[in-house]
């Protein structure tokens, strides 16, 4: 993808705080500490646009970026482990699925064909076979009819031979083909 403008717009945590829809939308979406700061910034070809954090659950707004005037890519928060407080972490669920009811494109939920979220990109770390917030998620995006694409985070953190045995085990956890999920490094810039 050519990038020729991405500019951060607006934190929300609810859908007054929304900027107006003008087109479609591409959310981010995993576990806390999967790295989802880091692949927007290599997919946006930014160094530093999506604030990264070693940090568990730093990003606890949903955060829209609009991309060469024509999208936005939407940074959702964490959930799982997080170092905040439960309340916080606790809030989170219901700010995301808000955000994903009333942003879902398709003929129930928005007017205009081509605004609204257009797929979710779930972000897992290939390292961990999904947990139950991974299985909710997926499973919710599905319910309601919301594409979703599956990237395996952090895979320079191993061997081919181990990528290859850990892609099929989440595939096979998560009931899809293995070919359909996609490896990424922002490291190494596998996958970008």
């Amino acid at each position: 993808m050519n990038v020729k403008s991405a500019e951060f717009i607006i934190s929300a945590v609810k859908p007054s705080q929304y900027p107006p829809l003008s087109g479609p939308e591409v959310a981010f979406a995993g576990r806390s500490n999967v790295g989802k700061s880091s692949l927007m910034n290599t997919l946006l070809g930014r160094k530093s646009l999506v604030k990264t954090s070693s940090t568990p659950g730093r990003t606890q707004t949903i955060n829209f970026f609009r991309i060469n005037d024509a999208f936005f890519c939407v940074d959702l928060p964490g959930y799982g482990y997080a170092k905040v407080p439960k309340a916080v972490r606790k809030s989170w669920g219901p700010m995301v699925e808000t955000y994903l009811k009333i942003r879902r494109a398709g003929e129930e939920a928005m007017p205009e064909v081509g605004q609204g979220i257009c797929a979710v990109v779930v972000i897992l770390d290939i390292r961990r076979i999904p947990n139950q917030g991974d299985h909710d998620l997926l499973a919710w995006l599905a319910h309601y009819k919301v594409p979703a694409l599956v990237a395996l985070t952090k895979a320079d953190k191993l061997k081919k031979n181990k990528q290859a045995s850990q892609r099929s085990a989440i595939a096979k956890e998560l009931s899809t083909d293995a070919s359909s999920l996609i490896l990424f490094s922002a490291t190494t810039g596998e996958g970008d």
